[in-house]
């Protein structure tokens, strides 16, 4: 198949890994693959460093410029199907295609969990214009269909899937010691971390908070990553005192060593989230979680079972969680190991590479 992906957002996050990350698997299966996307995003450089062919189009804003060039782009050539993945680019997408012979499919990837407008236009996008629409959990799909009205046979739940032979726990304490002296990290006492964009929603500052209450003097604190909201929790650190208890190395483009150097992995997220990426890794990394149930999280998370949940927004909830896990080595373990046996099964990249496949084949062959 001839497929496009078209992304106008400028971010980095589990979102932009998620369309790189299948459209190298889908070019690996022999079909063409194209990403339309901004020449200032990050996804564009990315792309390149991939070998995922992209083409730079004024696509950042909802701009008549930007769909005259989406137009120009599709009308010289031919695709089976349109991939869109933000609201910028969906709307481009749609209205350049309006009127076009030999119209590509357009397939919608939902990759939060922000509810949708109800509003005609939004109607008219979701369900008109775009042909299939891809949820990256089954709770963001039941919202489209139970608040939204759609039609549960036009939207399919597709969990994003990891290389899970890519990622593996340390095999002793000797190891992860090995693993934290690499990354300059101290090698003793316990290892709370994050991967995630530094976004308000990630709830970072609700861990900062919850690690500075913990009653172990000896443990740090890890955050990886970037975004708008580094100045804000590096101040925050400040006022807490943490200074010296915190790492904050930015964005990796191997987060695998960092994972393996933790003891427990903590995603405090109050909104927006699917089924991320970050939290998958950690637990395919054999590294015990505590999060909370916002958007498609307990679809990878079993409370209890694999992981801690805890309401979002409340430290002394999340301060407890962090606290047995740090106390119970045994529950650590437990967690881990079942955690990785399940996204072992559910969550590997080929999964997600044979349902998008069957979704787009799908789409192509239906009629419109």
């Amino acid at each position: 198949m001839r497929i496009v992906h078209t992304e106008s957002s400028c971010g980095w996050g589990g979102q932009e890994i998620r369309i790189l990350s299948e459209a190298e698997g889908m070019l690996a299966r022999g079909h063409e693959v194209t990403l339309l996307c901004p020449l200032q995003a990050r996804i564009f450089s990315e792309a390149a460093r991939r070998n995922v062919p992209a083409i730079a189009l004024p696509i950042a804003r909802k701009r008549p410029g930007g769909m005259l060039a989406l137009r120009d782009w599709l009308r010289n050539n031919p695709s089976d199907v349109v991939n869109t993945h933000s609201s910028t680019d969906s709307w481009l997408t749609a209205l350049a295609v309006f009127g076009l012979s030999g119209v590509p499919a357009i397939v919608r990837t939902r990759h939060i969990s922000a509810t949708v407008p109800n509003n005609a236009a939004t109607r008219w996008l979701n369900t008109r214009a775009t042909r299939h629409i891809v949820t990256t959990g089954e709770k963001l799909r039941r919202s489209l269909i139970e608040h939204n009205g759609y039609e549960p046979a036009r939207v399919t739940s597709i969990p994003t899937g990891i290389d899970t032979a890519a990622y593996a726990p340390v095999v002793s304490c000797e190891d992860k010691q090995q693993v934290r002296a690499r990354l300059g990290l101290k090698t003793d006492g316990l290892l709370i971390g994050i991967v995630a964009t530094l976004r308000s929603w990630k709830g970072h500052r609700y861990l900062l908070e919850a690690f500075s209450r913990l009653d172990d003097p000896s443990a740090r604190l890890l955050i990886v990553g970037d975004g708008p909201g580094w100045q804000p929790l590096k101040q925050q650190a400040a006022e807490l005192g943490l200074e010296q208890r915190l790492y904050m190395p930015g964005n990796q483009r191997d987060v695998r060593p960092w994972l393996q150097a933790m003891d427990v992995f903590a995603l405090p997220s109050y909104a927006n989230e699917g089924v991320p990426q970050a939290l998958m890794q950690a637990m395919a990394s054999g590294v015990p979680v505590v999060t909370t149930a916002v958007g498609s999280i307990p679809e990878l998370v079993a409370a209890d079972r694999s992981g801690l949940i805890v309401p979002p927004r409340d430290v002394g909830a999340l301060l407890a969680g962090l606290r047995q896990l740090a106390g119970d080595t045994a529950q650590r373990q437990q967690f881990a190991a079942a955690a990785r046996a399940h996204v072992l099964e559910h969550y590997g990249l080929e999964r997600m590479l044979d349902r998008m496949e069957a979704v787009f084949h799908a789409v192509t062959t239906q009629g419109a």
